[in-house]
């Protein structure tokens, strides 16, 4: 497999380009990425240990039809069986295991899905990963929302009905640090009745003060569990550092959040070891946390500003469908999301086998909801006024498209069932 990720940068200066240059291609000008610095917490868990172990020890070639066959008859799914149904010997089986992912779903879920919408509020980053549109190095528009403009942004969005929000940032700390996301939090508990994060990783105290903030939940994308893979794409900052972003699930639920997200990458590394990495994760969790909800994202890469060539390897709707269905069945009460990466054809048919939650009215961009949501969908953003996006969205459907097509598909959308007292 061959990653054409690296972003032309014709733009930066002199210095700036010798040091991106030195970073790509000189790996003993890198931080070693297994070291934590100093303001970084250290918890004590066996979790990382045992799902690497399982990823490293992971020979997905060894796995046959026979057993495939004993996964899907057995009444429960061991870790041995999920390895069988993510393996190539399971790809002739997709369309019985997505018939037995869809009878665990509405066991569970009935015919029910949840609405989401994404905030990004801040797209200034200090890490230099090379597949992302917010990387320190590549020429956007950057911007931050003020508090005013945050609320404006939130109001707009909750006038449409939506009643969840996950509020992102670009990984940067001195652009957008943990009073600044606290603050954005508080103004999303007055407009809606469930609040994400997606940040970069903090200790546990700080996920404690977001959680008392009005914060719900948080999620945090390993990108790849392959640490050899994930040094050579994560080349400067904190980012880097992958046993801290590991754990960062952990910190948060020891910090009060009711629920955690997971999710790896689909195409940084390769994808079948991740997904179990990324299964076993949820899995040993879920046994120390009981009590926590938890759910897993499958996105694939997307083009970006400066790098349509990024997409992801090896890959395919077949592919995700079947780590989709083969997540149902190992993790029958976990949610699952797909986001707006994916086309509407594939979101459509995934969320009535295995799929439970969905976004709409996307926007990747920093302040142009405005535009997005009115009525004649033209863009009010002039390039002062407006940030560049993450990476290119595939389904572009407004909350009502989304809600309405969702319910003649005979569907249930949710847009909240909390209550809080």
């Amino acid at each position: 497999m061959e990653n054409n990720f690296f972003i032309d940068s014709k733009k930066l200066s002199k210095s700036a380009l010798e040091k991106k240059h030195k970073l790509e291609s000189e790996p003993s000008s890198r931080r070693n990425h297994m070291e934590y610095l100093d303001d970084m917490e250290i918890i004590e868990s066996d979790i990382c240990k045992n799902v690497i172990n399982h990823m490293e020890n992971y020979d997905y070639s060894k796995y046959t039809a026979k057993d495939v066959r004993n996964a899907l008859d057995s009444n429960t799914c061991t870790i041995e069986n999920f390895k069988a149904l993510i393996s190539p010997a399971a790809e002739p089986f997709i369309e019985e295991m997505a018939h037995k992912a869809k009878l665990e779903t509405i066991k569970h879920f009935g015919n029910t899905v949840y609405l989401f919408t994404p905030l990004y509020i801040a797209n200034y980053c200090e890490n230099y990963c090379v597949y992302c549109g917010f990387n320190c190095y590549n020429q956007i528009k950057r911007m931050k929302l003020d508090l005013n403009q945050i609320e404006h942004e939130m109001q707009i969005i909750s006038q449409s009905g939506m009643e969840e929000i996950l509020i992102l940032t670009g990984e940067s700390r001195s652009h957008s640090d943990v009073v600044y996301i606290g603050e954005a939090c508080k103004l999303a508990r007055k407009y809606f009745k469930m609040v994400g994060l997606e940040i970069y990783p903090v200790n546990t105290d700080e996920y404690k003060y977001l959680h008392e903030c009005g914060a719900d939940y948080v999620t945090v994308f390993q990108e790849t569990y392959d640490d050899k893979n994930y040094e050579k794409l994560h080349l400067f900052g904190h980012k880097r550092v992958w046993p801290y972003r590991f754990d960062s699930q952990e910190r948060a639920l020891m910090g009060g959040m009711r629920g955690v997200g997971f999710s790896a990458l689909l195409g940084l590394s390769d994808f079948r070891k991740d997904a179990l990495a990324t299964a076993l994760h949820v899995y040993y969790l879920q046994r120390k946390y009981p009590h926590a909800e938890m759910s897993l994202s499958c996105p694939r890469l997307r083009p970006i500003i400066n790098n349509d060539k990024i997409n992801p390897l090896n890959v395919g709707e077949r592919q995700l469908c079947q780590i989709i269905c083969a997540y149902r069945i190992f993790l029958p009460f976990v949610g699952i999301t797909v986001s707006s990466r994916e086309s509407a054809e594939f979101r459509d048919g995934i969320v009535k086998i295995a799929a439970t939650k969905v976004s709409a009215g996307v926007s990747t961009g920093i302040g142009d909801h405005e535009s997005k949501y009115s009525n004649n969908n033209e863009n009010t953003c002039n390039e002062q006024e407006c940030g560049d996006e993450q990476f290119e969205i595939n389904d572009s459907r407004s909350f009502e498209s989304m809600y309405s097509d969702m319910s003649e598909k005979g569907l249930q959308p949710v847009l909240n069932d909390y209550v809080y007292v």
